[in-house]
């Protein structure tokens, strides 16, 4: 799988109206920088506010996903997003001036098309992903909507739909290569059933679906007085009923419903904001279930980010010992945090911090009750940090690092005498002139006891000028 992010060579412009809305629309997904995501900009609002494509900001799933941050809201976003995501866009801002994307022709066809016709460059931040461990299930027993997903080594797809139809019958559609994309799945096209149009009417929807967007199933008969009622609702006076579609429809794929159920999945799972390794079967899906399956991911990632990132083995030989920290970090005792380094890469690392009674600070804090101070535990995390960042520095004993900023710490429990801290710090983004962000965590005993992101400057030490 692709390791690094990756955003567009340019920007592609779409124009049209909304699907539920009928508001002409202009949209434009422009290029952006690592670790930025999918995110929607509404320019046509005052300040341009805007919302990250991320199952967190769904609001709506009827007919199509919503997503909302104050007074940034944009519907309908799952065919766009679908195109970017499984291309392999990683990073994007899509500037638009209405409440709800254009729908084109009910696929996502123009829009993997500009896709591939401006092209994909690669960045240099690192893609995530979420590896899944064991078996997750999502089920709605009572519409028969079920979504699994098994541990995997590559993303694959498999959907399966059966609504009780004679026209439609039982529907299957798989996804195992992403190349496969452009061409099965993305030119199909959104559908919907006769006897649901009235109640979407009704509900103030669909006010820009017509025969050119959206495949319509007709179940049963219909008279001459309904047909006469459809050339009013599409302003169309030639409608007819063919093999079970309104008016003589070419299907592009003798399963191409479920293989936009495929293609709207796709979106949708986009919204975790990261890759996944797994494999998927879903029947019946649709995107209240899509959506709500993301987050009970999240949830499980959420869960899986209060572990340690990497397993600490006591008996091995530490990659940088005391006296090796001692040539990158210019801290002496009694302010030296840091014991030993058991894991590093390019973009993170571990270390850790053996806390003993005859430290100083546990005669004053307190005298019959020691605990670490919390103020020492963000200094740990930041030497983990400067160690991370000045190991990838030529002649690091001439630099230093220094806080410009402290976020979202955490403390989640006391940290007393006779613990052992295992310490990680997470580059957020590539360290950029001189800048380095962190997010550091603490575990004790593999329980997550102090979190925070951290903004370091590099600076050359003085006497090095």
């Amino acid at each position: 799988m692709q390791k690094k992010q990756q955003t567009l060579n340019g920007s592609i412009s779409f124009s049209g109206k909304g699907l539920h809305t009928g508001v002409t629309v202009n949209m434009t997904v422009n290029p952006a920088a690592d670790n930025h995501g999918i995110v929607f900009r509404r320019v046509d609002l005052e300040g341009q506010p805007s919302v990250p494509a991320l199952c967190e900001y769904v609001t709506d799933t009827s007919r199509g996903t919503t997503i909302e941050k104050g007074e940034a809201k944009v519907s309908t976003i799952e065919h766009i997003i679908s195109a970017l995501w499984t291309l392999g866009v990683d990073n994007a801002l899509i500037d638009i001036d209405g409440p709800e994307t254009p729908i084109m022709d009910g696929s996502a066809r123009e829009y993997a098309a500009e896709i591939e016709r401006v092209g994909i460059v690669e960045q240099k931040a690192d893609r995530k992903y979420y590896e899944v461990t064991e078996k997750q299930v999502y089920t709605i027993p009572d519409k028969g909507v079920a979504i699994i997903i098994y541990p995997d080594d590559e993303f694959t797809v498999s959907v399966h739909v059966d609504y009780n139809s004679k026209v439609i019958g039982n529907q299957y559609a798989t996804l195992d290569m992403f190349n496969e994309y452009k061409d099965n799945i993305a030119p199909c096209r959104t559908f919907v059933f006769l006897h649901e149009l009235e109640p979407l009417l009704k509900m103030n929807l669909i006010k820009g679906g017509d025969l050119d967007n959206a495949i319509v199933v007709v179940e049963n008969p219909v008279s001459d007085e309904q047909l006469d009622h459809l050339k009013k609702i599409f302003g169309k006076e030639d409608i007819r009923v063919t093999g079970g579609y309104l008016n003589n429809l070419q299907l592009r794929a003798s399963n191409e419903l479920a293989r936009h159920k495929l293609l709207d999945l796709l979106g949708d799972f986009a919204l975790l904001g990261m890759r996944i390794k797994g494999r998927v079967w879903a029947s019946r899906p649709g995107h209240y279930a899509n959506t709500e399956f993301m987050k009970q991911l999240l949830r499980a990632i959420r869960r899986d980010g209060e572990k340690p990132a990497f397993k600490y083995n006591p008996a091995k030989a530490p990659l940088l010992d005391i006296n090796q920290i001692m040539k990158l970090l210019p801290h002496r005792y009694p302010f030296l945090l840091v014991d030993k380094v058991f894991y590093k890469d390019n973009n993170s690392i571990g270390t850790i911090k053996n806390i003993s009674f005859n430290e100083p600070q546990f005669t004053g804090h307190f005298p019959t009750e020691p605990v670490m101070p919390g103020v020492l535990l963000v200094e740990a995390l930041a030497q983990t940090g400067g160690i991370l960042v000045l190991s990838g520095v030529e002649h690091p004993e001439e630099y230093s690092t220094y806080f410009l900023k402290i976020d979202n710490v955490r403390f989640k429990r006391k940290v007393v005498p006779g613990d052992t801290l295992q310490m990680e710090a997470h580059l957020v983004e590539p360290v950029r002139r001189g800048i380095a962000s962190i997010l550091g965590k603490i575990f004790v005993g593999g329980q997550l006891v102090c979190e925070a992101t951290l903004m370091a400057q590099i600076v050359r030490n003085k006497k090095s000028e």
